[in-house]
């Protein structure tokens, strides 16, 4: 198998599991490589390493969160996988340029409770 094959492979898997609690050796087993290999592959593949690709993907699922579902800025935080509101709010600051509060009011969510739209917009397994 291509390099860029087990690279994508981790990549998607990283996509699909985001709100998990992930770490690099899981990474690089759904790969089939080394931690270190994986990371310095990854890195070279994508521009960031696997962790720096993960935190942004949470942050920009964060985002849709935010602008479409009525959930608390820590509901949010705990949905797209952050175990801590102040590491999600400074990460979310440094990649957004504002924090989770003033984005959600720059972006107000429709007046659906967000267990509903949650529940409305989960992928089916069916199909």
């Amino acid at each position: 198998m291509q390099a860029v094959a087990h690279l994508r492979r981790a990549r998607d898997w990283m996509d699909a599991h985001y709100a998990e609690p992930l770490d690099v050796e899981r990474l690089a087993a759904v790969a089939g490589w080394s931690r270190y290999h994986f990371i310095r592959s990854f890195a070279a593949a994508y521009g960031e390493t696997p962790m720096a690709y993960l935190t942004r993907r949470r942050i920009e699922r964060a985002q849709d969160l935010l602008r479409a579902a009525n959930l608390t800025v820590t509901e949010v935080c705990l949905a797209v996988g952050f175990t801590s509101l102040g590491t999600f709010s400074r990460r979310f600051r440094e990649l957004v340029g504002v924090s989770p509060s003033e984005y959600r009011a720059k972006h107000p969510p429709p007046p659906i409770p967000g267990c509903y739209l949650m529940m409305w917009t989960r992928p089916s397994n069916f199909g």
